[in-house]
């Protein structure tokens, strides 16, 4: 399927044993030139306008450094189903960034600098190595997000992605490490409510699975981050009903 583009010369096709997305996409930031990086997983794709779109978008703001937008989540047919996208942010993004991984890694195009400066995929983990790349990034580099629809997401049940309990445990080793790194990438306080906005995604998840004592342990740990925050006391509430 790929031998028909090699005459392109701005193809260039790389083959290596499976080792994971994260030694593939550090092997192509190892060969690749350009001044601007963007992924595209196999099972998704983008709308024939999405790189000239973001290529114009860094012409008028030269002080961003990633570019992202929202996604059409698809089946494994191709068949839309859902528009819906979780809020998304821009500028410094560092302290929402710690709640939830709002980048979709298919939509963004970051600039070739970024990489220089801090690095590629990790590679501690086999899921959510994007989460931690654009965590990273957060804390040092302007986001911009757009409002249009960048990329195809394909919803599989066997996707890595879709164990939310794998994902839930690397994010959790993120942030950890995060807030060890980059201490100065927001206040203690936004810090606090980070983490105990995740802790209280936990529990609810927890209690989900029928798993309620790991649920209102999770909440314990939030309401010491953070004891008086609405939001907290909601989550409790939806845990106990569970």
């Amino acid at each position: 399927m790929v031998a028909e583009y090699l005459d392109d010369p701005r193809i260039r096709y790389f083959h290596q044993e499976n080792q994971g997305q994260s030694v593939a996409r550090n092997l192509a930031l190892e060969v690749a030139s350009g001044d601007f990086v963007c992924f595209l997983d196999s099972d998704n794709y983008w709308p024939a306008e999405k790189l000239a779109q973001q290529i114009e978008l860094f012409r008028h703001h030269p002080d961003c450094d990633v570019i992202y937008g929202d996604i059409i989540a698809i089946d494994e047919n191709g068949r839309e189903i859902t528009r819906e996208n979780m809020r998304r942010y821009s500028g410094h993004i560092a302290k929402h960034m710690i709640r939830d991984n709002c980048v979709s890694m298919n939509t963004a195009m970051a600039r070739r600098s970024c990489f220089d400066r801090l690095g590629g995929i990790s590679g501690k983990r086999r899921v959510a190595d994007d989460y931690d790349l654009w965590l990273r990034f957060s804390a040092k580099y302007r986001f911009l997000y757009v409002p249009e629809f960048l990329a195809y997401y394909r919803v599989m049940d066997d996707q890595i992605s879709s164990d939310k309990t794998r994902r839930l445990d690397s994010n959790w080793q993120i942030i950890t490490d995060f807030r060890r790194d980059f201490p100065d990438a927001m206040s203690e306080q936004e810090f606090d409510a980070g983490f105990a906005f995740f802790h209280s995604r936990r529990a609810r998840y927890l209690a989900s699975q029928c798993a309620r004592r790991e649920a209102l342990l999770e909440m314990l740990k939030a309401f010491r981050l953070q004891p008086l925050r609405p939001a907290l006391w909601r989550s409790l509430v939806a845990v106990l009903l569970r």
